[in-house]
């Protein structure tokens, strides 16, 4: 009889074993859920994504003047501050333009001094030279009566109380006294223009005026092309994607090198059902896939008003065709404000996961 009890009390072991394993999977199974419950609800108002990536500006650097690169002081990743010499062009032909110019303002200058005076002088004589032309004419033609006078006496008086020579004499006169009246005539003709000839000598000094600005002109640019041999650095930064070497011969606007600023934000494509409560300085969290030791903290600064599919260069039309409807991304700007380590500068395109507390 002991035996048979023994045998019962085993046959009913497995029920029990089995009811246990159950009640300890219930409470896996509800400790699961909790947590997840727990996580969903501590994590409502947090929107992340892992379509995301720091971005900057970035600074072309191209000469303004062409030549030969004579002296190129950077190199790749490089640090330089704003006004640092970077690169020097053989300016050589830049320097005698420069020359020439200074001698033609020089000249131009005296140009325009000497038109000047003779304006003076212009004002003075041609007046004058009028007055004279008319009291010419006017000695002239008293000459002139003077000699017909003689004329006419000549051919009256009795053929015995003269000669033959006298009244040759008083023709000739009187042909002469004639021409010198045609003279004076003519000469004040010329003189009587008197203030277009002053309008003339002025406008001599206007374009002497103007042909001293255009020298002007042309030697501020040859002193800008001699300042130009030197480039410098706009900014602080670090020096990017260079492909010019010591020697190369450079075009004016031909991109030799990139400086990219310390400044540097983080660019996240969330979904457009992500976009429902977030707004511009909501707080956010971001984690670096390069370096997990850093712990970034920033703020959302502005989201862009239109996916990346609207500003492409042919945006879809959806009302042709048939129409497929595919959740968008829009592109939210994020600053950083803290946590970086500036012995680790973050490079440009690095992924990020930006996680956004819309609370």
């Amino acid at each position: 009889m002991a035996q048979d009890d023994s045998q019962k009390d085993d046959s009913k072991t497995p029920p029990k074993a089995s009811s246990g394993k159950r009640v300890i999977l219930i409470v896996l199974v509800v400790m699961v859920l909790l947590g997840a419950g727990l996580y969903l609800f501590f994590t409502r108002n947090e929107v992340s994504t892992d379509d995301a990536y720091t971005t900057g500006r970035k600074i072309s650097i191209a000469p303004h003047v062409s030549g030969f690169v004579e002296k190129l002081l950077v190199d790749d990743n490089q640090y330089v501050h704003k006004g640092d010499l970077l690169v020097q062009i053989d300016g050589r032909d830049y320097v005698a333009a420069l020359h020439r110019a200074e001698a033609s303002v020089q000249q131009a200058e005296a140009d325009m001094n000497a038109y000047k005076l003779s304006l003076i002088v212009a004002q003075k004589n041609f007046p004058g030279r009028l007055v004279e032309a008319q009291g010419n004419l006017a000695a002239a033609r008293a000459g002139l009566f003077k000699a017909r006078t003689d004329y006419a006496r000549q051919h009256k008086v009795a053929r015995a109380a003269t000669t033959q020579q006298e009244i040759d004499y008083a023709h000739a006169a009187l042909d002469e006294a004639t021409a010198r009246v045609a003279q004076a005539q003519g000469q004040l003709t010329q003189a009587e223009p008197v203030q277009a000839n002053i309008a003339t000598a002025d406008a001599h000094v206007t374009q002497a005026l103007a042909n001293l600005s255009a020298a002007q002109a042309d030697l501020e640019k040859a002193k800008l092309n001699v300042e130009w041999m030197d480039i410098k650095a706009p900014r602080d930064g670090r020096i990017s994607q260079r492909n010019v070497e010591q020697g190369n011969f450079v075009q004016t606007g031909q991109e030799m090198f990139s400086i990219v600023p310390d400044d540097v934000w983080v660019v996240a494509n969330y979904k457009e059902t992500q976009l429902t409560h977030m707004r511009p300085g909501q707080k956010v969290d971001i984690e670096v896939d390069a370096y997990p030791q850093l712990h970034l903290k920033g703020h959302v600064d502005s989201l862009q008003v239109g996916s990346g599919e609207s500003f492409s260069a042919f945006p879809p039309q959806n009302a042709t065709g048939n129409f497929v409807k595919t959740v968008q991304r829009i592109p939210v700007k994020i600053l950083i404000d803290s946590g970086l380590n500036p012995k680790i500068p973050l490079a440009l395109g690095l992924s990020v996961v930006p996680t956004v507390h819309t609370e």
